[in-house]
């Protein structure tokens, strides 16, 4: 699958939605998990602003790259993010979009953000 990674120095991120576990079935409620690792996925919802434009994007990370304390509006590092493009096709429709990965989510404070960049 094809990954393009993302800058996000000159960036300001925020969390706008706090850490939720991801669930793979909704039905049973089964949580996601990394084929390659077999770590628990999680999900947050990262406020990205960049020249004037802001975006909500909902990022995955496993469950132990998340490292402080990510309630709304904290800033926020995204280590090694990259962007997939997706495609499915669920009864008879088509859907595509891009999902997001990070490699860690790290709260950073205010004095920070200025240095917010993906390793």
């Amino acid at each position: 699958m094809q990954q393009i990674p993302v800058d996000t120095a000159g960036a300001t991120l925020m969390v706008a939605q706090p850490p939720q576990q991801k669930i793979a079935n909704q039905k049973t409620q089964e949580r996601s998990v990394d084929t390659r690792t077999g770590e628990f996925l999680m999900t947050l919802d990262v406020l990205f602003v960049m020249n004037g434009n802001a975006e909500v994007v909902k990022v995955t990370v496993a469950e132990s790259a998340i490292s402080g304390e990510l309630a709304m509006g904290t800033q926020v590092a995204l280590t090694g993010l990259v962007a997939r493009p997706w495609e499915n096709e669920f009864n008879g429709q088509k859907r595509h979009g891009i999902s997001f990965r990070a490699i860690a989510v790290t709260a950073v404070d205010a004095g920070g953000s200025k240095n917010l960049k993906a390793a």
